[in-house]
């Protein structure tokens, strides 16, 4: 497989290599000793989850408190999403930007969010299939939300997703300066510090 690193920095591309013939494809999606070594860091597993999503849908923009946070390693294994990461943290080189990563059963890519970044995706088609795999159990006294149309963010929705189509909650989230102001996001210094202690764990 090969993984880059995104212009949001401790956020990577991950593109597998598939193995087709008349019976199919084979591929491997995850491995966690090629993660380690692009990212300097151990990855330990706790939850695994999936959605599947109807054309439009948002899920997203979210987090977690960190320390603990929640990494997130994810994939889309039916249909198509365009997978976003937004920098949140306050102070860093990049808060405010975000990248994309598109995930479709074709390409088969994956996206791996480091704790402390925001994880948000559009689902473009029809029953679009997202499995996540994350380093911590979900805590819902611990989880935020940033609303993922916010304009200080400025997402860019493709126009094929058609309408977005939100959660009552997401819609309700706060904008960026907003969660800010509110003391709500993780800051670079306290993000890089944790990221710090998972080296060579």
């Amino acid at each position: 497989m090969q993984i880059r690193e995104l212009n949001i920095p401790d956020s990577y591309e991950i593109t597998p290599k598939q193995f087709g013939d008349d019976r199919g494809v084979f591929l491997e999606w995850y491995r966690f000793d090629k993660l380690e070594e692009a990212t300097g860091r151990s990855i330990k597993l706790a939850q695994s989850n999936t959605s599947v999503s109807k054309r439009g849908s948002v899920r997203g923009i979210h987090f977690a408190d960190i320390p603990i946070g929640q990494a997130k390693y994810v994939t889309a294994t039916r249909g198509a999403v365009l997978d976003y990461v937004i920098d949140i943290r306050v102070g860093s080189p990049t808060f405010g930007q975000w990248d994309s990563v598109l995930l479709d059963d074709t390409d088969r890519k994956a996206i791996f969010i480091s704790e402390g970044l925001g994880h948000c995706f559009v689902a473009l088609t029809d029953d679009a299939t997202v499995s996540y795999l994350v380093t911590d159990v979900y805590r819902p006294d611990r989880e935020h939300g940033i609303n993922p149309l916010d304009e200080r963010v400025g997402l860019v929705i493709p126009p094929e997703a058609g309408t977005p189509l939100l959660s009552p909650k997401d819609t309700e989230a706060p904008g960026l300066d907003e969660a800010a102001a509110a003391g709500l996001l993780p800051t670079w210094d306290d993000a890089r510090a944790f990221y710090a202690t998972l080296k060579g764990n």
